[in-house]
């Protein structure tokens, strides 16, 4: 039964995620008139997506640790603020260095944000719930993800490439004061900060993530795309080894014995290695080569991103009923 403080758990945890979902998508069908005003090439465009996505794919799992350890409603509130000062940078943004400076720092507003949104969620919620509520706060969040490149291309066809980071501003704002005044802060176990984890995971997930990003614009038989893939490989296997003797390591890995949880993690990367590469090409497909302006091409972009606002409350509801009937038979 949802209480009124399991009911502003959801509703500030969807909404800090729709903000950091809107943003990615609103800004899709903007990038045809950033690169006019900059006079930017497409290659250095590009850095505006990969700044955001570098930072906050390095700093992912720092996030869930630092919340873990100082406080996930203050770490929360912090990953908010960090997110509306980066969108004003970003608003404010003179060139393009600038508006890829910005981005980057929104990245790492939104890697503390994410994680935290969910563990502050699985953790007000109890078993029989928390699928339930996952599946509303994913729908929430595929909300943003459907109406973003629509109201993306109307402010900036009407208003300008700036608001859509101006917007942030208010939501930010309003939802930083929520949090504060409404959620109860929580930690997470009480274990030392597994700081050798945390750095060789963000130094692979650093080289993983530049070696991919710079494939294409120095080649992929290059000595540096070359070198940092195999490093990021190295590293990788270097964390997972780490992981299997720490004391108290910051991923187990006996997570990954558990075939629901190997296979959700098997279908994000997959679901988000295709979107991502959609989102930069598509818009611009729509408005470059047949011509749409920025709003006719977010309209267009509705059919695709609507999937994700009708499967999320569907999956949420059919996880639940699993688990119950699996809670309910007997054991073999």
């Amino acid at each position: 039964m949802q209480t009124p403080e399991r009911r502003w758990v959801l509703g500030l945890t969807a909404l800090a995620s729709f903000m950091m979902a809107l943003d990615a998508m609103i800004m899709t069908t903007a990038f045809a008139t950033i690169r006019a005003d900059f006079g930017s090439a497409v290659e250095t465009l590009q850095w505006t997506v990969n700044a955001f996505n570098l930072t906050f794919a390095v700093l992912l799992l720092t996030g869930a640790a630092l919340g873990d350890r100082f406080g996930r409603r203050r770490m929360f509130a912090a990953g908010i603020g960090l997110f509306v000062a980066a969108s004003a940078a970003c608003a404010l943004a003179g060139d393009a260095a600038s508006l890829i400076a910005a981005r980057a720092l929104q990245g790492a507003g939104a890697a503390l944000v994410m994680p935290l949104a969910m563990a502050i969620l699985s953790g007000a919620f109890g078993r029989e719930e928390r699928a339930r509520a996952l599946g509303i706060f994913s729908g929430i969040t595929g909300c943003a993800l459907i109406i973003g490149p629509a109201i993306g291309g109307f402010i900036t066809e009407h208003l300008g490439w700036r608001w859509i980071f101006w917007i942030n501003l208010p939501i930010g704002l309003v939802a930083i004061a929520l949090v504060i005044t409404r959620l109860r802060e929580s930690f997470g176990p009480s274990a030392p900060l597994d700081v050798p984890g945390l750095t060789l995971v963000a130094l692979a997930a650093l080289a993983l993530v530049w070696g991919l990003l710079r494939g294409n614009s120095v080649g992929w038989a290059s000595a540096e795309v070359t070198g940092a893939l195999v490093a990021g490989v190295a590293l990788t296997a270097m964390f997972v080894l780490w992981e299997l003797r720490a004391t108290s390591p910051m991923v187990p890995m006996r997570l990954f014995a558990a075939r629901p949880f190997a296979s959700g993690m098997a279908a994000s990367v997959l679901f988000y290695a295709a979107m991502y590469g959609v989102l930069f090409l598509l818009p611009q497909f729509l408005q470059v080569v047949l011509g749409f302006d920025a709003f006719g091409a977010g309209l267009r972009l509705l059919p695709w991103t609507a999937t994700l606002f009708v499967t999320a409350p569907i999956a949420g509801a059919w996880s639940t009923g699993s688990a119950s009937a699996r809670s309910s038979s007997p054991a073999s």
